[in-house]
């Protein structure tokens, strides 16, 4: 319950800093570009790669903290960092054809849901 209680706490302040992320880069450079998405995926998983690291390298604390920081905070901030951590585990682990499988099956199935969602709403309401 309590490390389910730090992911949901995690998420909620991610929310909040992608929103403030997602504003001030649109006064700063404009909309003509997604660079808070951009920036914000980037640095996520940069992030990401540090938080699953810590607990291999035995730094104090870093179990307990994983949820709230990997689940939570990352998870609700970046779109990309939980697959990007789950792709390069499959490479890691010499798993190629796993890998190139997983992108694929992920990333497909994702734009294709994604304009199927788009078409039954205009479908639905115009």
């Amino acid at each position: 319950m309590k490390l389910w209680l730090r992911a949901m706490l995690g998420g909620a302040l991610a929310c909040g800093a992608r929103h403030l992320i997602n504003v001030g880069f649109g006064r700063w450079l404009g909309s003509g570009f997604a660079w808070a998405k951009r920036t914000v995926n980037v640095g996520g998983c940069l992030l990401m790669g540090l938080v699953v690291e810590a607990p291999a390298l035995e730094v104090k604390g870093a179990l307990d903290l994983r949820p709230l920081i990997a689940t939570g905070i990352l998870g609700g901030f970046t779109t990309v960092s939980a697959y990007a951590l789950h792709f390069a585990g499959l490479v890691g682990q010499q798993a190629r054809v796993a890998a190139g499988l997983y992108r694929v099956g992920s990333v497909v199935p994702s734009l294709a849901a994604l304009s199927t969602g788009s078409w039954l709403t205009r479908w639905t309401f115009t």
